[in-house]
């Protein structure tokens, strides 16, 4: 004959085995919004640069599917500095810290069509984005690193 502390026992085993194989829900990276660009680097062969131009401004909007990113001088082509603008974008796909973008636009069109993977980290309100941009028709193969701060409304 069982007991209440037999059965009791018994259900708490079987809630705990069954709890136990629930696949576990992987933690979602807060990506979407809008972040701006605060430092880049490109590593070519064994020399690396800043890429960070602090007198042009880009922002990467990020939704559920899809990016876009625009750039644009402070100084309105004023000074010395180049006028500079571009624009891009296109979807994505995260998987845990995989994100891969798949350029559909950019106002440099040999980048169009490519498909560029990076490792990404967000901590806080930063985001950092490092991989391999490779266009072969332009000679391009090197590795960026990219640093964003989360744009508050």
């Amino acid at each position: 004959m069982l007991t209440r502390k037999t059965i009791a026992f018994a259900s708490v085993l079987l809630l705990f085995f069954f709890a136990c194989q629930q696949p576990a829900t992987p933690v979602k990276l807060p990506l979407e919004g809008t972040w701006q660009l605060v430092a880049a680097t490109s590593t070519e062969k064994d020399s690396t640069k800043s890429t960070f131009n602090p007198d042009v401004k880009m922002i990467k909007i990020i939704n559920g599917t899809h990016f876009a990113f625009f750039s644009h001088d402070l100084n309105q082509g004023k000074d010395s500095a180049k006028a500079q603008f571009s624009a891009g974008g296109g979807t994505y796909e995260l998987k845990d810290s995989t994100y891969t973008e798949h350029l559909e636009y950019f106002n440099t069109r040999q980048w169009e069509g490519g498909t560029f993977q990076f490792t990404i980290r967000i901590k806080a309100d930063t985001l950092v984005q490092e991989g391999i941009e490779k266009v072969e028709k332009l000679g391009i193969d090197h590795i960026i690193r990219e640093t964003y701060v989360r744009v508050k409304n």
